[in-house]
């Protein structure tokens, strides 16, 4: 079984790439890769897509390498296979990022992502260092962690989800913000979880392991 971790050129994925084999070694969850090819995206039994900086060029570099969101596209709508997003990798699963402008996403999670606005004007955005967060449904990819678990966030935009039901859990920043969401085979967090120590090496364990 290989999880492939989407290479382009969008963040450091040292880390995350260090956090998964750790995982994968402890748990059995089999071979990770980190790649931009098409072809070994077509072979991978789960994908997981990071993302750091803004949504539109993160969404940019990803569309504009030759045959690599057609490969995502194809193992995740067509075949069913479970996808992780993280940061903007998990914001590009919405309908539209309003980042700068109106920039379209996989569509995969109805919702807009948009700027943060907390409710008390002495928190700063963009929402940076750990939070606790508070689990609004069960998932089998957050088996183990519960309410109150940290989790280490660095975004300016949020997820805003059409369907309650998309919703998995959520931190308290001047209001609710998204932390996690989750649809059929598809799953996101917008903390970072390899840098997240138990709750996201946790949810690594549970993602690498999951058989939807």
């Amino acid at each position: 079984m290989t999880t492939a971790i989407i290479d382009y050129e969008s963040g450091n994925l040292h880390s995350a790439q260090k956090a998964f084999e750790r995982m994968a070694a402890e748990t059995g969850g089999g071979r990770v890769i980190v790649t931009s090819d098409p072809d070994e995206v077509r072979r991978a039994e789960r994908i997981v897509l990071p993302g750091d900086g803004a949504f539109p060029a993160c969404r940019n570099a990803l569309f504009s390498r030759r045959g690599l969101s057609e490969a995502i596209i194809e193992r995740v709508e067509t075949d069913g296979r479970p996808f992780l997003g993280i940061c903007v990798g998990m914001q590009l699963l919405a309908t539209t990022g309003h980042e700068f402008e109106p920039v379209p996403g996989f569509g995969w999670i109805p919702g807009d992502v948009e700027r943060i606005r907390p409710a008390d004007p002495s928190l700063k955005v963009p929402h940076m260092g750990w939070n606790d967060l508070v689990i609004d449904r069960p998932h089998p990819v957050l088996d183990g962690i519960s309410t109150g678990d940290h989790a280490y966030f660095v975004h300016s935009f949020q997820m805003n989800t059409v369907n309650e039901a998309d919703l998995l859990a959520h931190v308290d920043y001047g209001g609710e913000v998204t932390a996690i969401v989750g649809r059929r085979t598809i799953i996101g967090a917008q903390f970072h979880p390899e840098k997240s120590q138990s709750a996201g090496l946790r949810l690594i364990a549970n993602f690498l392991n999951w058989m939807p």
